[in-house]
């Protein structure tokens, strides 16, 4: 498929404003609706008239609903040069696609671009039915329209009142294995609150890091657990508490780059091994319980008056 550019969007350390937008935002509020598609039948000819027509870099290849593969401009650049462009779209189209799900996080949508490149990506339901297209295009040009509105509610808004740490907040939140739906959530609302609290960025940036990683390592490798934060006058403390399967070697779980993930995680952008070790970088004290077959707790604590060094973090979602 043919490349683009990449997104220029951290999914961890953006504004805030960006970073609720790419959690809130769903790829079918994004993508675009009105797909072109092709036959299984039609010859890669025709196919390339089509694309030309509708100035299209790629185009689906359905049978019914049912996504069956794509055709992309570098596929009839192959062709006409190879002297098959009669061939038909069964023959030559690509099979093994990248595609997104509708209802997954923008989050995603972003990942994916920055990971792969592509020009376009397919989008199918639950049953992988074919509803959509998106691209890098409709992801900025979204996110343009929605950042536009939100600065100007936040210019009607009244000015903030101050809100220094004088009591305790706390705020829990659940996972579930595989949940990517909703990964993310707990660590953006987290940082929500701390801004709410007038509480340095920099410490601020910390503790985001800290816990969204300790929330995606629950989405990826648990069973699903809970993420607590707890905001004192003095601190910061958020706990990550799953029911398994736990870690068998706690040591190499901490060495960066060592991960457990298998080939599907890593293909949706995950499993680098960058989770605890980042974790405990930002943190001003870590903390990590596990046992094999019941669960692992992880604690950081981040001290509100102690701004820390954060160098070697990988600014990635991927783990």
């Amino acid at each position: 498929m043919a490349e683009t550019e990449a997104i220029p969007i951290s999914t961890v350390d953006s504004p805030s404003v960006v970073l609720e937008l790419i959690y809130q935002l769903k790829i079918k509020d994004v993508m675009t609706t009105a797909v072109i598609t092709a036959r299984k039948t039609d010859t890669l000819r025709h196919i390339q008239a089509i694309m030309r027509e509708n100035y299209l870099t790629g185009l689906p290849v359905t049978e019914g609903n049912k996504l069956l593969g794509l055709v992309s401009i570098d596929d009839i650049v192959t062709a006409l040069d190879k002297g098959y462009i009669d061939a038909t779209a069964e023959e030559k189209m690509t099979r093994n696609l990248i595609v997104l799900e509708h209802d997954m996080p923008l989050s995603f949508a972003i990942s994916y671009i920055n990971k792969y490149s592509y020009g376009r990506y397919p989008v199918v339901n639950k049953k992988q039915e074919l509803v959509g297209i998106l691209t890098a295009k409709d992801v900025i040009s979204t996110l343009l329209v929605e950042m536009n509105r939100e600065v100007l509610r936040l210019e009607k808004a009244h000015p903030a009142a101050d809100h220094s740490v004088t009591g305790h907040t706390e705020m829990e939140f659940g996972t579930a294995k595989h949940d990517f739906e909703l990964a993310g959530k707990a660590s953006t609302e987290i940082k929500k609150a701390l801004k709410q609290h007038n509480i340095d960025p920099q410490i601020i940036r910390r503790i985001a890091i800290a816990s969204y990683e300790l929330e995606i390592n629950q989405v990826v490798h648990s069973n699903g657990g809970t993420i607590t934060c707890s905001i004192q006058p003095d601190r910061v403390v958020i706990v990550a508490a799953d029911t398994g399967p736990g870690i068998e070697d706690v040591t190499l779980a901490l060495q960066e780059g060592w991960s457990t993930a298998n080939e599907w995680i890593r293909s949706l952008g995950f499993g680098a091994g960058m989770g605890l070790p980042n974790t405990k970088r930002v943190s001003d004290e870590f903390t990590i319980n596990s046992k094999r077959g019941e669960g692992t707790t992880v604690r950081s604590i981040v001290y509100l008056a102690s701004p820390k060094e954060e160098s070697g973090v990988v600014n990635s979602p991927r783990r």
